[in-house]
């Protein structure tokens, strides 16, 4: 059996170090040593260290956007974009590493994997969904209702809403949605 190639490997092995140690600790060093290739080998695939972030941003942004395609197109408009703040949520909890990175963009600015063609789709579900209830200033309603849900997904990922004994969002995520969309 062949090892993956070199490039999968470094983008794996900055994976599990992200999620076992945070972003903090996402040296290049740390990678290649976890990879088990010299601290040299990257260059052959990654200009930068931040390219190579880009590319383990890469999988995580693949990651959350599997997450936020609607399950079911039959219901409400507002029960969808419940249900995607949840599972931004999730991943949040879930991947509080990568959650960390994805919104790194002073690391990730034109450090290559064109980031963009894939988080502001992302962006965009919301807008979408926002334009079924609202229509005429559905930008500014899924902005002010992203920022929210963002700001909720960075308190669970780091546990801060432990703190409160605020353990299920459900609730929370309704009036965040009910209310950007009266």
């Amino acid at each position: 059996m062949t090892s993956p190639p070199l490039r999968d490997r470094l983008v794996q092995a900055g994976i599990e170090l992200l999620e076992e140690e945070g972003l903090a600790n996402l040296t290049l060093r740390a990678i290649t040593r976890r990879a088990g290739v010299s601290h040299g080998a990257p260059r052959r695939y990654f200009p930068t260290h931040n390219s190579l972030l880009a590319a383990i941003a890469a999988t995580g942004l693949a990651d959350l956007a599997s997450r936020l395609v609607p399950q079911d197109g039959d219901r409400e408009a507002d029960e969808l974009l419940i249900e995607a703040a949840l599972r931004y949520l999730d991943f949040a909890a879930e991947r509080p590493g990568m959650f960390e990175l994805l919104f790194r963009h002073d690391l990730l600015a034109g450090a290559g994997g064109n980031l963009r063609a894939t988080s502001l789709p992302l962006f965009q579900t919301f807008v979408d969904l926002v334009a079924q209830v609202r229509p005429t200033d559905a930008q500014a309603r899924a902005t002010a209702l992203w920022t929210n849900v963002h700001g909720l997904a960075t308190l669970r990922a780091t546990s801060a809403l432990e703190l409160l004994g605020t353990t299920d969002l459900t609730p929370m995520v309704k009036h965040v949605v009910r209310v950007h969309l009266s």
